[in-house]
């Protein structure tokens, strides 16, 4: 049995996380997770899964449930996140968690040699650098949880780094794919949010409608494989089929297919060598979808993704400031305080603003996005 921490567990990829240890009790245990503000949640969690150790956003809310649930030991904030990521019964971390709030926990828990099933983008955007230097030092295993990247991951077993050709990832186009920018001047947040293909939480879906979603996974891309920004593309692809596909350098490619559902890769990074049954999967019927369709990507049309690569090219603080400057810029456009096109408009001028720093410390990450922040929600 492998005993799972969960940071986000209330989030999309947390909920459907828990649904994978729901369906496999004599393979997983949850030991340890953390919530945000949705305490209702919470209780149900506790109730099914008695978790032994709880963090919470916020001291009131920690007060109340340790009121409610005495025999279960809880924490908060910042430093409840760290005991959640190395709480030491736990073998795997699961990192759920939005923004970049998941980064020192991250690092915390890879110094204790905890394996991290990694989907909070963030970590390794704005510190990518880092955190591989970690784990490598630490003799850690990453293991993406993010659809692309799990593709990429399968699709690289048994194969060397040297026969690489090039990585493809594959992108659905989100809600707005079909519209020109012009119609998409004025659409409204309800609209954005509206996916096509996927079930995910409202900051993730508005990055799938801008394109950045697919820039942070170029960038985290790069450094979970190792492999320089112009040996990674994107290729539009409406059905989401193709999670996304590797070539090597005898013209061979290798895809990984399936249904668009969140729970496979999680649960393959949890089961990673093996695999388990998913009892409850729809099963893809390639004759009754009959084609599928692919278009090269437009960055004059989505750009955000030309911006992912430009900070990603120059490394440093600016992906720092890309992704605290997008995480700014969505929060003001669900909050109804921008259009939707000027979420590109707020972080294109945090971008130009910035003066990259190379090599940068945490301490430095941290000032930086702090900073970027103050910078983009100066301008609304």
């Amino acid at each position: 049995m492998k005993i799972i921490s969960l940071m986000g567990a209330t989030g999309s990829i947390g909920t459907q996380t828990l649904d994978v240890i729901r369906e496999h009790p004599t393979e997983f245990k949850l030991a340890a997770i953390s919530v945000g503000k949705n305490i209702d949640m919470a209780r149900k969690i506790i109730g099914e899964f008695q978790p032994e150790l709880i963090s919470v956003q916020d001291y009131h809310d920690c007060n109340t449930l340790k009121a409610e649930f005495p025999h279960i030991k809880f924490t908060y904030g910042n430093e409840g996140l760290i005991e959640i990521a190395v709480y030491e019964k736990a073998d795997i971390l699961v990192n759920a968690v939005l923004g970049s709030v998941g980064l020192h926990p991250t690092l915390q828990a890879i110094e204790c040699g905890k394996t991290i099933a990694i989907a909070n983008k963030e970590t390794l955007v704005t510190a990518g650098h880092l955190v591989m230097d970690a784990a490598k030092r630490n003799n850690v295993s990453l293991l993406p949880v993010d659809s692309e990247h799990s593709a990429i991951f399968q699709a690289l077993q048994g194969e060397k780094e040297k026969n690489i050709e090039r990585l493809i990832l594959t992108a659905s186009g989100g809600s707005f794919r079909d519209r020109s920018r012009k119609e998409i001047e004025n659409v409204t947040v309800q609209e954005a949010l509206n996916h096509p293909n996927w079930s995910m939480g409202a900051k993730i879906t508005i990055d799938s409608a801008t394109m950045m979603n697919k820039g942070l996974e170029v960038i985290e891309a790069h450094w979970l494989f190792q492999i320089p920004y112009e040996k990674i593309d994107v290729l539009l692809h409406k059905e989401s089929i193709i999670h996304s596909m590797v070539e090597f350098h005898d013209s061979s490619i290798i895809a990984q297919l399936g249904t668009p559902d969140m729970r496979v890769p999680i649960q393959y990074a949890l089961t990673y060598p093996d695999r388990l049954p998913r009892l409850s999967a729809n099963r893809l019927d390639l004759a009754q979808i009959g084609k599928l369709h692919f278009q090269e990507m437009d960055i004059e049309r989505f750009r955000c993704l030309h911006f992912a690569y430009i900070a990603g090219n120059e490394g440093g603080t600016l992906p720092t400031v890309l992704n605290a400057a997008n995480e700014a810029a969505v929060a003001a456009f669900l909050e109804g305080k921008i259009r939707f096109l000027q979420i590109e408009d707020l972080i294109e001028k945090a971008l130009s603003n910035h003066q990259t720093i190379a090599h940068p410390s945490l301490a430095v990450i941290q000032e930086v996005d702090k900073e970027t922040r103050k910078f983009v929600h100066s301008l609304l």
